[in-house]
């Protein structure tokens, strides 16, 4: 099995105030990807004149409010999601997957999960107004358009399936897809594979004709775009929900069997200390999260926080390196490869390892799976 596992670089804008400040943008130095995307500036609107002031006011001419601004490439596009929720602005919002689209950037769903994420939080935080947010979406090609379908089934809204359904029609490459959500056949994100293995009597009733009872939907398998995901819907909404299902990854670091939730656990760690490192409401977050968290998992999240605390990132990443790079020893060694076939050498990427080498210059934020192969 292949296990995908990617880091993007999303230069986000940065010092946004705790205490209900507003957001700052400070320029980035030189070690950091890009500069904060410039505020737009508001319009001024002119009050009536004492003498008109009493009659009611004339109809404006053609439109007064000025057309969402558009984005210059699909990195403008990350570093306006990433400070989102300092800012948010969802008129925006097509523009921003418009631009995605054009750049290939949801061209392939497991490099996907930031903006899919994204899009879910922003109709979660506007469910009065979800309907007219996907419906400015319909210009998306069709080949791009299973992001929409995801993520109104991964938002979470009060009716995302009646959402779905009245999305069909507009969507019939979908048609598919939307199906499979609103009669529970797909998994979605509020139900991931993080449970214990089923009991004993779980597996046997199973197979018992009377102990038939209605099909469960399927629990959605935690790889590393679905870690992403997780941080698009904190990028949207600042909430600490998604935080949670991070956190609660984070003893998969330990895991020394299987290779999917040890890259998956040590992705959460490393994500979650290079973010926080460089956010400080994401820090103040965790630390509150940090006195919910049971002792199992309360250990695991105070060493995170003392990396973020001391900017540790650098032994965060030596150990989820040996880490990975232990057990891929041990899964070699226990299934050897047929040398009487030809192999051809896996590229970089493919190595869970290989995400976790030190960038070239550290970015403000990191996420798991989405976009290309770190090469080094």
């Amino acid at each position: 099995m292949r296990v995908w596992v990617r880091e993007l670089a999303v230069a986000m804008a940065v010092g946004v105030l705790i205490g209900g400040g507003p957001a700052v943008h400070a320029a980035p130095n030189d070690a950091e990807i890009a500069h904060a995307e410039t505020a737009h500036a508001e319009t001024a609107h002119a009050g009536p004149s004492r003498e008109t002031a009493r009659a009611p006011a004339p109809a404006p001419a053609a439109a007064a409010t000025p057309a969402p601004a558009g984005f210059e490439s699909a990195d403008a596009v990350l570093r306006w999601m990433a400070g989102y929720r300092g800012r948010p602005e969802p008129t925006r919002l097509p523009a921003a997957i418009a631009t995605l689209s054009a750049a290939g950037a949801l061209a392939i769903p497991e490099r996907a999960g930031l903006p899919v994420g994204f899009l879910a939080g922003v109709i979660a935080a506007q469910p009065t107004r979800a309907d007219k947010l996907v419906t400015a979406l319909d210009r998306l090609p069709p080949r791009d358009s299973w992001v929409i379908v995801r993520a109104i089934a991964y938002s979470g809204h009060p009716d995302w399936k009646g959402l779905l359904a009245r999305t069909a029609a507009r969507l019939p490459a979908q048609r598919a897809a939307i199906e499979g959500y609103v009669q529970d056949r797909l998994p979605v994100l509020d139900r991931l594979a993080m449970d214990d293995p089923p009991s004993g009597w779980s597996r046997l009733r199973a197979w018992l004709p009377f102990a038939a009872e209605a099909v469960s939907p399927p629990a959605l398998e935690v790889r590393p775009e679905v870690l992403d995901t997780l941080w698009g819907v904190y990028f949207a909404t600042g909430d600490a929900a998604p935080l949670r299902r991070i956190v609660a990854l984070l003893p998969w670091w330990r895991e020394r069997d299987d290779l999917r939730r040890l890259t998956v656990g040590c992705m959460a760690r490393f994500t979650l200390v290079a973010n926080a490192t460089r956010d400080p409401a994401l820090l103040a977050l965790l630390r509150e999260e940090a006195t919910r968290q049971p002792a199992a998992g309360a250990a695991d999240l105070r060493d995170a926080l003392a990396a973020a605390e001391s900017d540790d990132l650098a032994r965060v990443r030596t150990e989820s390196l040996a880490a990975i790079q232990a057990l891929e020893r041990k899964t070699r060694d226990r299934n050897p490869p047929d040398r009487s076939k030809t192999l051809e050498p896996s590229p970089a990427g493919d190595r869970p390892a290989a995400a976790l080498r030190r960038p070239r210059a550290e970015p403000d934020t990191f996420t798991a799976a989405a976009g290309a192969p770190v090469d080094r």
